[in-house]
Parts: structure tokens; C-alpha cells; sequence
């Protein structure tokens, strides 16, 4: 496993809320771990693991996920499919 996978993850985890995460670091981290992510023309992903599914926004501009709502449901969602740090 490498450790910039793990670090990436932990960044959806920080506290405070992380609002400068990579989005091709976190794809690249996602599908090492797993998940399959399709992304629509309309510049959202939609990411399915172990049978859970969640659609994020991309960013428009750079390449940060800067939505802090956003950044809430996908870690909920990595809890769901059990992708925490501790879990790494």
C-alpha cells in the first residue's frame, strides 16, 4: 500500500475539514482501495464500493474539492464501506 493512498484518505478524515483535497489524488487513492468511479459529462463522479454509491461535484476550478458538505458525505461514505485510516 503506498502511504500518499493512506495520506489522502486521512485528509477526508482531518479535522478540521479539509477543504484543499486533490481530487486526482483522491480518484487515484479510491480506485488502489477498490472503487470503481464514473464520471459524467456534467462534472460529477459517482463512486461505488463494496455496494454503497455516492455522487460528488468535481471542482470547476483547480483541481480542489473545496465543499465542505461535500467532503462530509464522502466521509461518511468511506465509513460506510469501512475505508478509514484505522482501517488502512
Amino acid at each position: 500500500m503506498s502511504h500518499k493512498h493512506k495520506a489522502v484518505i486521512e485528509k477526508v478524515f482531518a479535522h478540521p475539514i479539509s477543504t484543499s483535497i486533490d481530487w486526482k489524488q483522491l480518484q487515484h487513492a479510491l480506485e488502489h482501495f477498490g472503487a470503481e468511479i464514473e464520471i459524467s459529462g456534467s462534472n460529477r463522479a459517482k463512486i461505488v464500493m463494496n455496494g454503497q454509491e455516492i455522487v460528488i461535484g468535481l471542482p470547476h476550478h483547480g483541481h480542489e474539492i473545496a465543499d465542505k458538505t461535500e467532503v462530509t458525505q464522502l466521509r461518511h461514505f468511506l465509513e460506510a464501506v469501512k475505508l478509514t485510516p484505522d482501517a488502512i
